[in-house]
């Protein structure tokens, strides 16, 4: 079919009237009459040749060619839809595929996201949070926010701040370590890194303590556990600053080990578009 000559109306009419299962339900929802759906409905279905519903007395049934059609047409306008929702004050919205490690996200950026949004409405930002483990290409993302010394293959990387770990507990632990020492016989958590403790032992200058509580893969879940007094947690500052001045985390100690940073990310195959260029200028000046 030319589709120059596609019966949008009346694609449209049957696609609510599948939905409701009633044309008179559907008319209500398009703002015709009952007569006007049914004569489109029937236009569509002497064009195709083939019946699309069976008329009950109390409504409709789809048959099975009308059935089929369903799935195709609710795509296609959804993706009309969203195709025509990226357009605002005369300008498209360019989507930005974001990754972040879950820390990161909710310890800094969403507190600040709507800022870049007023600042740029042009931008669509997908925001998808991982563990720090993430694919650039096989995810379809134009950047990804991730922990770690910025040394990835194949990888343009931003460093944005540093975020020095030190020990923190929940208030009723916390009030039983004085000095570094006192940790021994806790529980202290793990994340999947093996070094952060020895490494944090080792600038607090006392004897490195066995860490053998739950292992996480995520620093706001080791958070949690560490606030219901599951047991001692290496954190950022920078990433609780909240938890911190509302007491639910205490930071019993002054030193902090420097593991390594955030970075912002992309793959150097990747051609930075507008969208993506102005997030980077705005990243890099908040995080700065």
């Amino acid at each position: 079919m030319d589709r120059s000559q596609l019966p949008l109306n009346a694609l449209r009419a049957f696609e609510a009237s599948a939905r409701h299962l009633s044309f008179t339900r559907a008319g209500f929802e398009l703002c015709v009459g009952q007569a006007a759906v049914s004569h489109q409905v029937n236009r569509l279905e002497d064009l195709l040749g083939v019946v699309l519903f069976r008329r009950l007395p109390r409504g409709l049934a789809l048959t099975d060619e009308g059935a089929a059609l369903v799935p195709t047409l609710v795509e296609g306008f959804d993706r009309i839809a969203a195709l025509l929702d990226r357009y605002q004050g005369g300008r498209m919205r360019e989507p930005l595929a974001l990754g972040v490690v879950g820390t990161f996200a909710t310890g800094w950026l969403l507190p600040r996201l709507a800022a870049f949004g007023a600042a740029h409405p042009f931008v669509d930002v997908r925001v998808r949070t991982n563990n720090n483990r993430v694919d650039l290409a096989g995810e379809g993302l134009d950047y990804a926010i991730r922990f770690g010394d910025g040394a990835w293959h194949g990888v343009e990387a931003d460093a944005l701040m540093a975020a020095p770990l030190t020990p923190m507990a929940s208030p009723g632990i916390a009030a039983t370590l004085r000095v570094p020492g006192d940790l021994a016989g806790q529980v202290l958590l793990r994340s999947y890194r093996g070094d952060e403790w020895p490494s944090w032992f080792a600038a607090a200058g006392v004897a490195e303590q066995p860490a053998t509580g739950a292992v996480f893969d995520s620093s706001v879940t080791m958070a949690a556990a560490a606030m219901a007094g599951v047991g001692v947690a290496l954190l950022p500052r920078a990433m609780f600053g909240d938890a911190l001045d509302a007491g639910t985390l205490v930071a019993p100690f002054p030193v902090a080990v420097d593991t390594g940073r955030y970075w912002l990310t992309r793959l150097k195959t990747r051609v930075p578009g507008a969208a993506m260029l102005a997030f980077r200028e705005w990243l890099l000046a908040a995080a700065g």
